[in-house]
């Protein structure tokens, strides 16, 4: 197995640029996962590590090689896709082996490593089944098993969940965090759904816009975020942001006393607050914000809030009868539990 460094890996099409100087180390038989939006360039880069996109500048070095100009049979990966792209007219088991088959491996070594890839993703019961006789997540199991029998030291999964149902997509991570435990290979993960990163990485690196964000353990990125992106990509549902004001070493925001917020000493001027629903405190009786919609999830239940400024907070509450829609409301904040942005740039204010 080996880890992966990207040292300034930039990615060019024509004149326009997606990918700018990223810089990142992945250790051998870590589970890392890009998160980011839509267009954010973290399948652009998975591809670069792939070798199916062209590095423009930069190096990319698996283990000790430096496999930038490399072609893709020759770096050592093995990719799963969002689309399973399976061969309708051949059974599991030679999907499974086809590309071994394709390398001339003799047959015994490739039934081996077919049964044991297939007792990894329990599939020995479909290995004479065709793809059209399975269920999504069984297909989504052989395109993994296609990629363990050519023993990678890399493998990379491009938003391999996205065509599943959600209880589908639950499973199926709970199979992938199992296949990383067990075999304890490098992996790389590109999805938009930071509840799959949070739940299977080790490391997070956040993407925007072709660029890294932050880079940590998911708990890291939760708890001490560097800017309000970071902040308001990671946890769900998202982070509230209020326009507030530091002045005399405490943040003011409508409609509640002065915060002293720890960030806010020896500063002054605007300031963007952030807050996580579970941190805020409803006191009915109230006045200053109005229950808009409820959403009662049985364990659990959201209350959105609209301020009479316009403001608007998101705000989780316990199993106890959720607040009646139309209800004015007043809500208090713990000082600790506050994260202070600059209002301009959304960098973080840290005491």
């Amino acid at each position: 197995m080996s880890g992966i460094t990207l040292r300034g890996a930039v990615k060019r099409y024509g004149e326009t640029q997606v990918v700018h100087g990223v810089d990142l180390s992945i250790a051998d038989g870590e589970f890392c996962v890009f998160v980011g939006p839509s267009g954010c360039g973290k399948s652009t880069l998975l591809r670069m590590i792939a070798g199916l996109e062209e590095t423009s500048e930069g190096s990319i070095h698996i283990g000790a090689r430096d496999v930038t100009r490399l072609d893709p049979s020759e770096r050592g990966v093995a990719m799963v896709f969002q689309t399973y792209a399976l061969y309708p007219h051949m059974t599991v088991a030679e999907n499974m082996g086809f590309g071994l088959k394709m390398n001339g491996v003799p047959k015994a070594e490739i039934k081996a490593k077919v049964a044991a890839a297939s007792e990894i993703l329990k599939l020995d019961d479909y290995l004479a089944r065709k793809p059209k006789a399975l269920s999504g997540g069984q297909r989504q199991r052989v395109a993994i098993g296609r990629a363990i029998v050519r023993g990678p030291e890399v493998f990379l999964f491009d938003e391999p969940l996205s065509n599943l149902d959600a209880e589908l997509r639950v499973e199926m991570r709970v199979e992938i965090a199992r296949l990383h435990k067990e075999i304890g290979a490098t992996m790389i993960y590109v999805t938009h759904d930071q509840v799959e990163a949070m739940t299977l990485a080790d490391k997070i690196v956040v993407l925007r816009a072709g660029r890294v964000e932050q880079v940590g353990a998911p708990l890291e990125l939760y708890r001490d975020p560097d800017n309000v992106f970071v902040a308001g990509f990671i946890g769900s549902p998202a982070m509230n942001f209020l326009d507030g004001r530091i002045e005399n070493d405490a943040v003011h925001l409508a409609g509640l006393p002065p915060l002293p917020v720890p960030g806010a000493a020896g500063r002054s001027g605007p300031v963007t607050v952030g807050v996580r629903p579970q941190h805020i405190a409803l006191e009915p009786g109230g006045d200053g914000y109005l229950v808009e919609l409820t959403e009662s999830l049985g364990g659990v239940s959201y209350l959105y809030l609209r301020g009479a400024d316009g403001s608007r907070l998101t705000v989780e509450a316990g199993e106890e009868d959720p607040i009646a829609e139309g209800t004015p409301v007043g809500l208090s904040l713990a000082p600790d539990r506050v994260m202070l942005f600059e209002a301009e740039t959304g960098q973080r204010l840290r005491g």
